[in-house]
This record gives C-alpha cells, sequence and structure tokens, in this order.
C-alpha cells in the first residue's frame, strides 16, 4: 500500500509542477490554490509512504514521478522539445525508479 500512496504523491508533485506554470507566477487565483492543495497533498502523501518505505529511496521515487510526469506534461502542454536526447534522460529517471522499486525489500 506505501508503493500506491507514494506513487499518487509522485502525481501530486506533477500536478503541482504544473500548476505553478499556470499560476503564472502566483497571480492567477484557482490555479494558485490548485498548486499549493497539490502541494500539500503531495508532501503529506510522501509522509505516510515513508513510515514504512526507506525515506532515501521513497524520496528518490517521489521526485523521479515527480520530474518525469512534469517533462511528459511539458512535452504535451506546452510544447516543450522532445528531442532523443531529452526523451533518453527522461527514460533513464523510469529506469532508475522502477530500479529501486525491483530492489526495495519493501
Amino acid at each position: 500500500m506505501a508503493w500506491l500512496i507514494l506513487f499518487i504523491a509522485g502525481l501530486f508533485e506533477t500536478a503541482w509542477a504544473i500548476g505553478m506554470k499556470y499560476s503564472g507566477g502566483f497571480t492567477k487565483v484557482y490555479a494558485t490554490i490548485f498548486t499549493f492543495v497539490a502541494m500539500a497533498l503531495s508532501v503529506f502523501l510522501l509522509s505516510v509512504a515513508i513510515k514504512s518505505l526507506p525515506v532515501g529511496t521513497a524520496y528518490a521515487v517521489w521526485t523521479g514521478i515527480g520530474a518525469v510526469g512534469t517533462a511528459i506534461l511539458g512535452i504535451i502542454l506546452f510544447g516543450e522539445t522532445k528531442e532523443f536526447a531529452r526523451l533518453f534522460f527522461i527514460s533513464l529517471i523510469i529506469v532508475g525508479v522502477v530500479g529501486l522499486k525491483i530492489f526495495s525489500k519493501d
């Protein structure tokens, strides 16, 4: 269950990063509120997950999910570059996150 909670926390990390883009430097009220709610949920769920997962593993997976999710949504929503090198290094983050899950004893 902790891994599922951690995954959801990572999705909320992606949500708040994208929310910051839409908030226009925290000048748009609804996007700003969304961003802060997503931040709070992300950190709260991470804190729940690290009750039973190693903190280093959980934090690395959380940030990895957030980084990959944000990069992918940046490509989809904002037309950010999708050149091979960028996609390759994003895939390395995915490999690292999956590896941490596979080789974790928890």
